[in-house]
């Protein structure tokens, strides 16, 4: 891969997932702020934080290691939006779009380099 990840759809999207993670989650109790709003904010910025260190790696074995370590962080984030949901802290289809598009370009990128 020969461009720079800022240039791809798939961290672009993820950046857009760490925003609206941070908004939503703004609004949670303060007796989260140190649990499930804290852990949601770290998974969600892990996403595209994962993708750049992949592509600093400078081969494509570290970086479709690091994609897999972000589609983890991506399953985790998309589990703590769940839990947030069935505590009625949020509506999860504020997340449910953008954490299908992620997750649906991290998989075809995932395709692409295997």
């Amino acid at each position: 891969m020969h461009r720079r990840y800022k240039e791809l759809r798939v961290w672009q999207s993820a950046i857009t997932l760490v925003l609206a993670t941070h908004e939503i989650t703004r609004t949670f109790p303060l007796e989260e702020r140190f649990v499930l709003t804290q852990q949601m904010q770290r998974a969600a910025l892990s996403i595209p934080s994962n993708m750049a260190e992949g592509y600093g790696r400078g081969s494509d074995a570290d970086l479709r290691r690091f994609l897999h370590i972000a589609r983890g962080s991506l399953f985790e984030l998309e589990t703590q939006a769940l839990i947030a949901s069935e505590l009625g802290y949020l509506d999860i289809s504020l997340l449910r779009e953008p954490i299908d598009k992620v997750f649906a370009q991290l998989a075809a990128l995932i395709r692409r380099l295997s």
